[in-house]
C-alpha cells in the first residue's frame, strides 16, 4: 500500500468516541497540514486544547454542539450524508483556545489543522456562506462547496474546501500542483483529501507525481480513505455508477491558492 494512502482505523478514545483518521507532521511527510476524522455517538462529547495551531471543525455528517467557553453553536450540522450534496456547518477556532463537541446526533467530524501564532475570534461557517461553484466541463465537471477559501481572512492558514464529482468524471483535472513557493505565480500547500464514495463499495483512483517523479504513486482509493499529497500533481478519476466526495485541507507558508497545471495536460483546456 502506498505510503500516501490511509485506511480508517477504530481506535476508540473514549466512550462513544472513535478516531477514524489521525494524520499529523509525526505520522506523515507533512509540515503544515494535520488533520483528524472522530465518529461521535449520541451525548459523548470530545474536547482539546489547541497550542500554536488552528482547528475548523467541520460537521461532516449528524449534528453537534460546539464551544470555545465562551461562545456555544447548538445543534450545527444539516445532513446526514455528504451525498445529500448540500453545503454543512463549521466553526474555526484559534490558535491557543480550546474546544468541545457534543454529539446531538450520531456524527462524523473532520478536524483539519494548521501552524497559527496570530489569534483570531472563534467564527461559526453557517452551510448558507459556503461559496458554491461549478468548476471544469465535460468530463472535468465538479461541484465545490467552498468553506474557507483564500478569499476568506477568517484564518490564518487553513483552506478548506469540499468536492463533489459525478460518475465518469475527473477532478483535480487537468493535473495541478501547488508545491512551489513562488507567489504570485505558484503557492506552496501541502493537502490531505478525505474521499467518500456513492454507493460505499466504489473506488476511485488518485495520482500523486512530481516533475522528477521522485514521488509517483498511483492509488486505489476506496471509501472513508484518506490520500496525503506533500507535493506534486495530485488528479482523481471516478469509474461510471460511482460518485465522489472529498473534503480537502490545505496549508502553507502563505495562505493563497495558485496552482500550477502540467504542461504534458494543460491543452485539453483549449478543446
Amino acid at each position: 500500500m502506498s505510503y500516501l494512502l490511509r485506511k480508517p482505523q477504530t481506535d476508540e478514545l473514549s466512550q462513544g468516541v472513535k478516531v477514524v483518521h489521525e494524520v499529523t507532521t509525526s505520522n506523515s511527510d507533512l509540515e503544515y497540514v494535520e488533520f483528524k476524522v472522530v465518529d461521535l455517538a449520541p451525548g459523548s462529547r470530545y474536547t482539546e486544547e489547541l497550542q500554536k495551531i488552528e482547528c475548523c471543525i467541520v460537521a461532516v455528517t449528524g449534528k453537534i454542539t460546539v464551544t470555545d467557553h465562551d461562545q456555544t453553536f447548538e445543534s450545527i450540522g444539516t445532513r446526514d450524508s455528504v451525498f445529500e450534496r448540500i453545503p454543512t456547518d463549521s466553526v474555526y477556532v484559534s490558535n491557543d483556545q480550546s474546544f468541545e463537541i457534543t454529539a446531538v446526533s450520531q456524527a462524523r467530524v473532520a478536524l483539519c489543522y494548521s501552524p497559527s501564532e496570530k489569534q483570531l475570534p472563534t467564527k461559526l461557517i453557517k452551510a448558507e456562506d459556503n461559496g458554491v461553484e461549478h468548476r471544469g466541463k465535460r468530463s472535468n465537471k465538479r461541484i465545490v462547496h467552498n468553506i474557507l477559501p483564500d478569499s476568506d481572512p477568517s484564518a490564518n492558514s487553513l483552506l478548506v474546501v469540499e468536492v463533489y464529482t459525478d460518475s465518469g468524471n475527473w477532478s483535480s483535472y487537468p493535473p495541478h500542483k501547488h508545491d512551489q513557493d513562488n507567489l504570485p505565480a505558484e503557492s506552496f500547500l501541502e493537502e490531505t483529501y478525505y474521499h467518500e464514495m456513492d454507493p460505499p463499495q466504489g473506488f476511485v483512483f488518485q495520482r500523486v507525481y512530481t516533475d522528477d517523479r521522485s514521488i509517483d504513486e498511483t492509488m486505489t482509493v476506496e471509501n472513508e480513505n484518506v490520500v496525503i499529497v506533500p507535493a506534486g500533481y495530485h488528479p482523481v478519476g471516478v469509474p461510471d455508477g460511482y460518485a465522489s466526495y472529498y473534503l480537502n485541507v490545505m496549508a502553507g507558508p502563505a495562505r493563497k491558492w495558485k496552482f500550477h497545471n502540467d504542461p504534458d495536460h494543460e491543452w485539453i483546456l483549449e478543446r
